[in-house]
């Protein structure tokens, strides 16, 4: 199945998706910026916020596969949402802890928050998503 977003770019896979590109290099900064946390917490919370950061683009993925049932992709759409919002509260967390500077964390921060609204987008808009496939 093929859809045309508005810049009239043919999306073929998940890997198309915008959401999905910003949603890997986000993952892709919080591994290196969790690198330097502290060894004590490599099992709880570093190990938290890779988790919850790359099951985003997993649930892209699984969300993709299942867009046929309109309830089953805005299941994992929403799902997606939850692991980018608990992203967000590990934020909160490391610059709490101070495990990452302020600015670091608008940064990050500021991203998940553009990736949530993306995610929305594609709830409200599910039945773009959802076409059924030709026969």
């Amino acid at each position: 199945m093929e859809l045309k977003s508005r810049t009239t770019m043919i999306i073929r896979s998940f890997r198309d998706l915008n959401v999905y590109e910003m949603a890997r290099e986000h993952a892709r900064k919080i591994f290196e910026i969790s690198k330097s946390f502290p060894k004590e917490e490599r099992y709880s919370f570093t190990d938290q916020i890779r988790r919850s950061s790359r099951a985003v683009t997993a649930m892209l993925a699984e969300a993709w596969a299942r867009r046929r049932y309109r309830g089953a992709f805005v299941n994992k759409i929403d799902e997606s949402l939850g692991e980018a919002m608990e992203t967000q509260a590990w934020l909160d967390h490391s610059v709490d802890c101070h495990y990452i500077t302020s600015s670091q964390f608008r940064e990050l921060d500021g991203g998940w928050q553009s990736i949530g609204a993306m995610l929305n987008r594609m709830i409200e808009r599910a039945d773009d998503f959802c076409k059924p496939r030709p026969r």
